[in-house]
């Protein structure tokens, strides 16, 4: 399966926003200090952004939307990662935001095992020391 054009043009010109205080922004490509603070205070080398909402690009019901992120944050807690809370943004606002999950420590191999398992055509995959990188999956 191919990812067309303007659906890739949308992931790589999302804004990936961690909740907290404050939020952390992060941009395919685009280093951030305040990330790599938060991977510094935290001890984790890498992390991945990762949703479970709207399975192939598809928009699914919001409920459906939190239920399945819910789950996917308690399956990573439970597997001892750290997650944080967040949610995925089109600048353009044409697409309503995507809840997601912030996995600190998580491997990239487990990080797009994890992103193909809720059917994601992407994950935003982050290590100390380099800008986000959106890989894709599909």
């Amino acid at each position: 399966m191919t990812i067309e054009p303007g659906l890739l043009a949308a992931y790589l010109g999302a804004e990936y926003v961690v909740f907290g205080e404050p939020d952390i922004v992060l941009r395919v490509g685009e280093p951030s200090a305040a990330l790599e603070g938060l991977l510094e205070k935290t001890g984790a080398d890498t992390a991945a952004f990762v949703t479970a909402a709207n399975p192939g690009g598809i928009l699914a019901d919001a409920a459906e939307n939190a239920l399945s992120t819910e789950a996917l944050h308690r399956a990573q807690e439970q597997a001892g990662y750290t997650c944080l809370a967040g949610e995925g943004r089109d600048p353009q606002d044409e697409w309503p935001a995507e809840p997601s999950v912030l996995v600190l420590g998580i491997s990239r191999g487990e990080a797009e095992i994890l992103g193909r398992s809720y059917e994601q055509n992407a994950i935003v995959f982050i290590e100390k020391g380099r800008p986000p990188e959106l890989v894709l999956l599909a």
